[in-house]
C-alpha cells in the first residue's frame, strides 16, 4: 500500500530540512577525520568471507561496515579491524533483524539478547536457544580474539554494555508495538541504548591493548563525555533517517519527539535537533578540555580512551555520508575529507 498525499508532503518536507543541516553539522564539527589505511582491504574481506548468504553479503558491501569501523578505530592492525568490523556487521544484521521489515517478535529479541549475552559472558561453548545459525556463527568468530586477549572485568564490561543496547532495541520494540512515542527526555535516555555507542567504548580499550579500571572507566567525568559524545553521533544519525523514521519509526526520532513536544512542523523541529546538537558539542568540547588527570601510569589509556569517544562521533557523522544505509549525498565521494590515520589527529 503506497504512502497517502499527506505523508508523502511530510516526508518531503523533512528530507528538504534535513539536506542542508547535515552538511553544516560536519562543518561545524572540530574532530578531524581519520580512515583507518586498511579500511578498504577489510572490506573486501567482509563481503568475500564471512559466513552470510549472497544477498546479505551485497547488501554489506553497499553499507560499508568496514570503512565505519576504519573511522572509529583508525590504529588497529589490518587482523584487529576484521574482529571489530565483524561485530559491526553483527549488531547492524541484529538491528535489521529487530527493525526492518520483517522483524522477529518480543520474545525472539529477547532471546537473542539472553544469547548473546551467556556467549560474551560464558564462551563460546555456552549455547543458548536465542542465538543461533549465521548470527551465532559471526558473533563466535568475532568474539574469539576479544575473548582470548582481554582481562575478565573488561569481558564482562563490554557484555554488560551489549545487554544493555539490547535490552533497549527490545523497550523500542515493545514502544512500536503498543504505540508509545516516547516524550523528548525518555527518548534521549532509550536512544543512549539503541544507538550501540556504549558497546564501540570498550573497543578502544581492545585496540590499545589495555583496559582501564573499573572506577576510572566509570568515573563521572568520563561518563558525562561519554553520554555527550552519544548524544551527539546519534542525533545526527536521527536526523540522516527521519525520511525514513517518519513512516517507520513510531516516534522514535529526536526530530519527532521535538516536533511533538513543541507542537512545530517538522522543518522547525530539524533546527531545533541542530540547536540541541551544537550545545552538547560545545559541551563536549568543553568537558575534554577539562577532564582530571588520572596519573601518569594512566593518563595515556584515558586519552586514548577520549579519543575514541570524539572518533565514534565523527566517524560516524562521515560515515553517514557516504554509507549506501543513509541515502544522504552522492555516497562515496562525500567521505573524501578524511584522511588515513596518522595524518590528522582527533
Amino acid at each position: 500500500m503506497g504512502a497517502d498525499r499527506k505523508d508523502v508532503e511530510i516526508i518531503s518536507s523533512s528530507a528538504g530540512s534535513t539536506h542542508h543541516i547535515l552538511p553544516s553539522l560536519r562543518a561545524a564539527c572540530p574532530i578531524a577525520p581519520q580512515l583507518s589505511p586498511y579500511a578498504d582491504d577489510v572490506q573486501e574481506w567482509l563481503v568475500s568471507e564471512l559466513p552470510l548468504d549472497a544477498p546479505t553479503r551485497e547488501r554489506l558491501g553497499r553499507a560499508g561496515f568496514a570503512r565505519y569501523a576504519g573511522r572509529l578505530y583508525p590504529d588497529a592492525t589490518e587482523a584487529d579491524l576484521r574482529t571489530l568490523t565483524a561485530l559491526f556487521t553483527w549488531f547492524f544484521l541484529v538491528d535489521d533483524a529487530c527493525d526492518g521489515p520483517e522483524r522477529v517478535s518480543l520474545d525472539e529479541i529477547r532471546a537473542l539478547r539472553d544469547g548473546a549475552v551467556t556467549l560474551l559472558r560464558g564462551g563460546p561453548r555456552l549455547r543458548h536457544p536465542g542465538l543461533a545459525g549465521p548470527l551465532r556463527r559471526l558473533l563466535v568468530g568475532a568474539w574469539r580474539e576479544p575473548h582470548r586477549r582481554m582481562p575478565a572485568r573488561w569481558r564482562l564490561r563490554f557484555a554488560d554494555a551489549v545487554a544493555h543496547h539490547l535490552d533497549g532495541t527490545w523497550q523500542e520494540a515493545v514502544n512500536k508495538a503498543t504505540g508509545h512515542a516516547p516524550a523528548v527526555e525518555e527518548y534521549v535516555e532509550l536512544r543512549r541504548a539503541t544507538s550501540a555507542a556504549y558497546v564501540s567504548y570498550p573497543l578502544v580499550e581492545f585496540v590499545a591493548g589495555r583496559s582501564l579500571p573499573e572506577p576510572v572507566y566509570h568515573h563521572p567525568r568520563l561518563s558525562q563525555l561519554r553520554d555527550v559524545g552519544n548524544d551527539l553521533l546519534s542525533w545526527y544519525n536521527d536526523i540522516a533517517s527521519l525520511d525514513r523514521d517518519v513512516a517507520t519509526s513510531g516516534g522514535h526520532n529526536l526530530v519527532l519527539a521535538l516536533a511533538t513536544a513543541h507542537r512545530v512542523p517538522l522543518p522547525a523541529a530539524v533546527e531545533l535537533a541542530a540547536r540541541h546538537w551544537h550545545e552538547s558539542m560545545r559541551r563536549f568540547v568543553a568537558l575534554r578540555a577539562t577532564m582530571p588527570s588520572f596519573g601518569p601510569a594512566l593518563d595515556p589509556a584515558v586519552a586514548a580512551h577520549l579519543d575514541g569517544v570524539a572518533r565514534a562521533v565523527r566517524g560516524t557523522i562521515d560515515w553517514t555520508m557516504e554509507s549506501a544505509r543513509y541515502a544522504v549525498s552522492g555516497g562515496r565521494s562525500s567521505g573524501a575529507h578524511a584522511e588515513p590515520a596518522g595524518c590528522s589527529g582527533a
